[in-house]
């Protein structure tokens, strides 16, 4: 598609996202109001989706700028909302089916898939640490060298081709010879002599035959032609699903968006190459004439001020520059003003900490009456929706059809960079000339300034510092430091399949949410976990920005019946985010690092490493093992070395690392609970695969193979693989469909019960660990407030209830 087919997509994307902010409440309630946090969640969603699409192909450098800064406030709305309807529900899945009718959207629109974007622009960063990991594997013999065969000299390659031309004409000989010999044999005349009797006979026969093959042949045709026309009707009127064929037009779109990005990275170079060149240039030519004026602007207003008020301005310096503030601020006096003015300055004081104590009531309303949380990300987008407003709304780009970068823009906005800078260090000069000018104002008066001590401050400032972790390895650097976890098999990353969470197949629910007293919560699906998990821990991980304005999640639990894909899961958040993996497995870290102080090594270079090579994943298999009361005797992986040590880990993560702990459990009931709930912030179960889910996924599973055509049964298989999991069905597929049953499919069709005979030899998920599933489900933080908050409900309405009586008896009597 063309430049001006994705600059239309961003101008309606813009139009949507307008319509949005003005619906955006000031303050809302997350229960009363929470159909409206919905339906802005979907529309926040389904603009996510657009952008993301005008982020991977718009070229034009500036513009591809304001579209990414876009997204990453949009998605930072999303968290937002997405925290929102968890209080609001009391549940971590959010349904939001009812919203979804009313906006008239698909199931499709109601996906967030994950921006690229972020993990293209690490591109380099992450074939480094791929090339490291290689390098250090195949030092160790973990990785076979690849044999590099010698180049063929022209001699023997012309010795190959007359070897084989050799042989084909070899092969023509015989076949020649062959042809001659049942030509010979065929010719020779035949000694008996038949009678005409036997010839008319004969003739009868081979007519009966011909008649008899004909009539075969014909109705053969007759059914075949007619198979093909209902095949074609029922083709037409969408009863069947088309031919698999390769589409030309696809191909071409694949190779249209990988064209784009070439594009993309030629336009950015050159965009970086010219801003440095005008930035270079104002330096040379417009700095002194921009500090001179500045400082001229500075110094009038200061005398002006002066000679009206018959004062010496305050100029104090904050983190927005000083200069700006005070051409704002008219009524600063200075520290001589101050002394008059100290009654008003106790009452200032007085009124503040009644203010203080009247927010702090007030916070505590808000927590009572469940306020959803004051957005950082809606200015945000207002000032982005503004910034297009003012540029790119009404800008003719017929000029540009190559999308060039725009040099205008470019030196404006260097000349704004410059301003800023040159105005600290015009603050700084105008403190140091105020300063003097102040002794010698005081000079004059004969008053004596008392100079405050820094003391004071040094003290608050010790207060407020975090106590820094000892650091066990100064001395090394970060590239022998990973080094040594790759060796030791604690990095893992590329040694795993290199899977997207649009892989983890499945349907999602689309069920309208069920308020607290309406009994059973609506069903879960395989797709709500898609949802969930990219949610949780792939957006927040993406930038830090997003990671330290959304709310935090330092750690989940993912628990499910082995083959459920909690491990698939795992991957897919490595490879979408590109984050390094670090193994925390008992059984992978058994006999590493031995005794207390090597477990102590252990946690700190995981914990260093891991916030220097950010993103990271801290990742443990049977995450209920360190946590479990008794342990087998045959176990020797030692699972209780990190029950004391991990809560400590999980604690220190602030919201600049972007690290999260994530664990995996088949069993998590059968550990201590209080000290699972100690180390994991969310819980996520996946659920048994529903009928929908199994249906997509035997379709996709068996659309991979051309020769499975479309009368094979797939609901028989959906219905029949009730109560396995998703992977017990892959191990099935693959199982059956080898090399050799491929090459056969033309000729024999495959049929259910081959797939059925293999599937019976999988364990199933029995009933009763369903049962213990949804046991633990019901124990979790989240589960247990659900619980609390139906119970005061229910008292709530039974005590009106009780009222509502005792007054209609008052009435009576």
């Amino acid at each position: 598609m063309s430049h001006k087919t994705y600059d239309e997509e961003f101008r309606s994307t813009h139009e949507l996202l307008t319509i949005t902010l003005q619906k955006e409440p000031v303050q809302a309630d997350r229960r009363e109001e929470r159909h409206l946090l919905a339906t802005l969640y979907l529309r926040y969603i389904l603009i996510a989706n657009k952008l993301i699409v005008c982020v991977d192909q718009i070229v034009q450098p500036q513009k591809r700028i304001l579209v990414r800064k876009l997204l990453e406030a949009t998605l930072g709305r999303i968290l937002e909302l997405k925290s929102d309807l968890v209080e609001a529900d009391l549940n971590e899945w959010t349904h939001c089916g009812d919203v979804m009718e009313e906006l008239s959207l698909t199931p499709f629109d109601m996906e967030l898939n994950v921006p690229s974007c972020f993990r293209k622009e690490r591109r380099e960063e992450l074939s480094y640490k791929k090339g490291v990991i290689e390098s250090v594997l195949s030092k160790l013999g973990y990785i076979d060298k690849a044999i590099e065969k010698a180049a063929m000299t022209e001699q023997q390659a012309i010795l190959i081709i007359q070897t084989h031309e050799r042989a084909r004409q070899g092969r023509l000989r015989a076949q020649f010879m062959k042809e001659i010999k049942t030509m010979k044999e065929k010719s020779k005349p035949i000694a008996t002599e038949e009678t005409e009797e036997a010839k008319e006979g004969k003739l009868a026969v081979s007519l009966a035959a011909a008649v008899k093959i004909q009539k075969i042949w014909r109705g053969y045709a007759a059914r075949r032609a007619t198979r093909r026309r209902k095949v074609q009707e029922m083709f037409l009127i969408g009863m069947i699903p088309p031919p698999k064929t390769k589409s030309e037009e696809i191909e071409q779109d694949l190779e249209n968006q990988k064209f784009r990005e070439k594009l993309q990275e030629e336009r950015r170079r050159d965009y970086e190459k010219s801003v440095t060149e005008c930035r270079e240039r104002l330096e040379k030519t417009q700095r002194g004439t921009v500090l001179e004026q500045l400082s001229d602007q500075i110094r009038s207003w200061l005398h002006e001020y002066k000679t009206q008020t018959g004062k010496i301005p305050e100029y104090t310096g904050s983190e927005r520059s000083a200069s700006r503030l005070m051409l704002s601020r008219q009524g600063t006096d200075s520290e001589l003003s101050k002394s008059t003015s100290s009654k008003e300055s106790k009452t200032k004081k007085e009124k503040a900490v009644k203010a203080v104590k009247e927010s702090k009531s007030n916070e505590e309303e808000e927590e009572l009456t469940s306020r959803a949380i004051v957005s950082t990300f809606v200015p945000e987008l207002n000032l982005r929706k503004e910034e297009y407003d003012e540029v790119w709304k009404n800008k003719d780009e017929s000029g540009n059809p190559r999308q060039f970068h725009d040099k205008l823009l470019i030196e404006q906005e260097q000349m704004a960079d410059m301003e800023t800078e040159l105005r600290k260090v015009v603050d700084e000069m105008m403190v140091a000339e105020l300063e003097l000018l102040q002794d010698a104002y005081d000079k004059d008066r004969g008053h004596k300034t008392k100079r405050k001590s820094s003391k004071k401050a040094r003290r608050t400032g010790k207060k407020s510092k975090k106590k820094k972790e000892k650091d066990l390895t100064p001395d090394r650097t970060t590239e022998s430091l990973f080094e040594e976890l790759v060796a030791n098999g604690i990095i893992k990353k590329y040694r795993y399949p290199e899977v997207y969470l649009r892989d983890f197949l499945g349907e999602r629910s689309y069920f309208p949410p069920a308020p607290y007293n309406a009994g059973k919560e609506p069903p879960v699906f395989l797709g709500d976990i898609r949802q969930v998990v990219n949610e949780y821990c792939i957006l927040p991980l993406l930038t830090s920005h997003l990671h330290e304005t959304t709310p935090h999640v330092k750690s989940v639990l993912v628990a499910g019946p082995k083959g459920s894909g909690k491990d698939m899961l795992v991957q897919a958040i490595c490879t979408e985010v590109g984050a390094t993996l670090f193994d925390l497995t008992p059984a992978n870290i058994v006999g590493k690092y031995p005794g207390k102080s090597g477990l102590i090594m252990l946690l700190h270079l995981v914990v260093k490493v891991s916030r220097l090579l950010q993103p990271s994943i801290i990742y443990m298999d049977c995450a209920e093992r360190p946590f479990v009361k008794k342990i087998p005797k045959t176990d020797k992986t030692d699972p209780k070395r990190l029950k004391k040590d991990l809560p400590k880990v999980v604690k220190n993560l602030s919201p600049e690392d972007r690290v999260m702990l994530i664990g995996v459990t088949s069993c998590p009931w059968d550990s201590d609970q209080k000290l699972l709930q100690q180390v994991y912030q969310k819980f996520l179960s996946i659920p048994r695969p529903n009928y929908s889910s199994r249906f997509s996924i035997w379709t996709h599973l068996l659309g991979q193979y051309m020769a499975v055509g479309w009368q094979f049964d797939t609901g028989v298989m959906t219905k029949i693989s009730d109560g396995y999991t998703v992977g017990s069905i892959i191990c099935t597929v693959n199982e059956v469909m080898t090399v050799k049953r491929m090459l056969q499919l033309r000729i024999h069709p495959l049929s259910p019960l081959e797939l059925v005979n293999v599937l019976c030899k999988k364990t199933p998920v029995y009933k009763e660990e369903d049962e213990a599933s949804e046991q633990w489900c019901s124990k979790v933080p989240i589960a247990r407030r659900r619980a609390r908050a139906v119970e005061l409900l229910l008292e709530e309405q039974a005590e009106l209830q009780a009222k509502q009586a005792s007054a209609k008896t008052k009435k009576k009597s």
